[in-house]
């Protein structure tokens, strides 16, 4: 499967029609990592771990292990679908602070590969 376009290692700045997709939390406390950098950039609200907010959506990733996040990733998935007007630049959700690889969590977003304006990170 070919990837047109991959989400950059660093991400800085947006697009007015972008949107930074990281890991949060429940608690939506936005202290580290993509998501101190979504709270600082890209308009993340602390207090709200799911969801979009600003120029960001959060994916709750530090509640259990990949079974409970699954939910999360399909209503994002869903959730981009009904907004073909955005382009969401997914990072590598639960990758970090939340101690999960990339083996792990890249199998949760296979149907995103299906929509065009998901980019998802190399390899994924």
């Amino acid at each position: 499967m070919e990837q047109k376009r991959v989400t950059p290692e660093r991400i800085t700045e947006l697009a007015e029609n972008e949107v930074f997709v990281f890991g949060s939390n429940l608690a939506g406390a936005h202290g580290g990592g993509a998501a101190l950098l979504a709270y600082r950039k890209f308009g993340a609200i602390w207090g709200q771990g799911v969801g979009l907010q600003g120029q960001s959506y959060g994916i709750p990733t530090m509640h259990g292990g990949v079974d409970v996040i699954k939910p999360y990733v399909d209503e994002f998935i869903e959730f981009a679908k009904t907004r073909p007007d955005l382009t969401f630049l997914v990072t590598r959700v639960g990758c970090g602070i939340a101690g999960f690889t990339n083996e792990e969590i890249s199998p949760l977003f296979a149907k995103a590969h299906d929509v065009e304006n998901i980019v998802l990170p190399a390899g994924w």
